[in-house]
């Protein structure tokens, strides 16, 4: 969709919108995950967050629409979309085993910098000096609420970036075909190289689940991923990467609230300060796209 005329600004926030949903899916998500590594092997919860992603898919098209997931404008550039967010979401879940939440999540939460950097030559959407002081801004919140850096460096950090570089790059290709091919044909792709790429792996580390919460929480992953995605891939249509990019900040918000409601984990002084700080970066965005165009 191009992004011109008397309705750019409207279609920009509602963009925004959907990116702000996205954040909410994925942290559900991650709150799923991370109860079922406590049981699972990580290898087995990437593969059935996929196989729930991909399941979702299938029964959202309908059964005579199956073969036109399969027709794509560009299918070479949906498989590498789809290898890209397989090695974003493995390095890191096995990150998590190594570091602190806070850790992985504020490494994390570097990729609006690195969408901001690679879209300008990549995708030719650049972005003013304003929109990157609030990106700096929005990021500077993540730090205060998450504080890392205090157990000094590992080795696992490094699979924390490649997540991040991962993603970055990921977001970049979701961008570049949210023109050509439809959220089904994405969504179909993005969970199949997955399933397919870990699927001979099972039999060496499958545990079947003893329970209906374990059961309940596998299909979350896979429900939450489904509409996540979904949610992402239809806000790429509607506004650039880079203006959708330092919204992925809010994602901590919801990380705090699934924190306190699931783990226990009270809000600090600094996570309610962060939080505040990355609410007030993503405020000045959405005001700014309400009254001016580019910049």
């Amino acid at each position: 969709m191009l992004l011109n005329g008397a309705d750019d600004q409207a279609l920009r926030i509602r963009g925004i919108l959907l990116m702000i949903l996205a954040g909410f899916c994925f942290s559900a998500l991650d709150t799923c995950a991370k109860l079922l590594v406590l049981e699972f092997s990580a290898l087995q919860v990437v593969f059935v967050r996929y196989l729930g992603h991909f399941a979702f898919n299938l029964v959202s098209v309908g059964p005579n629409n199956l073969p036109k997931l399969w027709r794509s404008k560009r299918p070479v550039l949906l498989v590498v979309r789809g290898f890209l967010l397989l090695i974003s979401t493995m390095c890191n879940f096995l990150a998590l085993r190594y570091l602190a939440l806070s850790e992985t999540v504020s490494i994390l939460f570097a990729s609006p910098f690195l969408v901001a950097i690679l879209a300008g030559p990549m995708l030719g959407e650049w972005i003013g000096p304003r929109r990157w002081i609030a990106v700096l801004v929005g990021f500077v919140g993540v730090i205060v609420v998450t504080q890392p850096g205090t157990a000094g460096f590992q080795w696992a950090v490094l699979l924390s970036v490649s997540a991040t570089i991962a993603y970055a790059f990921y977001a970049i290709v979701t961008r570049t075909l949210a023109a050509s091919d439809s959220n089904s044909v994405q969504q179909f792709y993005a969970s199949l190289i997955p399933m397919i790429a870990f699927l001979p792996i099972m039999p060496f580390v499958w545990v079947w689940p003893q329970d209906l919460t374990a059961v309940a929480l596998m299909v979350g992953t896979g429900l939450f991923g489904y509409f996540g995605h979904g949610f992402l891939i239809s806000a790429h249509r509607y506004a650039p990467a880079p203006i959708l990019s330092p919204f992925v900040y809010v994602q901590i918000i919801w990380m705090t609230v699934f924190g306190f409601l699931v783990f226990n984990d009270v809000p600090t002084t600094a996570n309610i300060v962060g939080a505040g700080i990355v609410v007030a970066s993503g405020l000045y965005l959405l005001l700014r796209e309400r009254r001016v165009k580019g910049g």
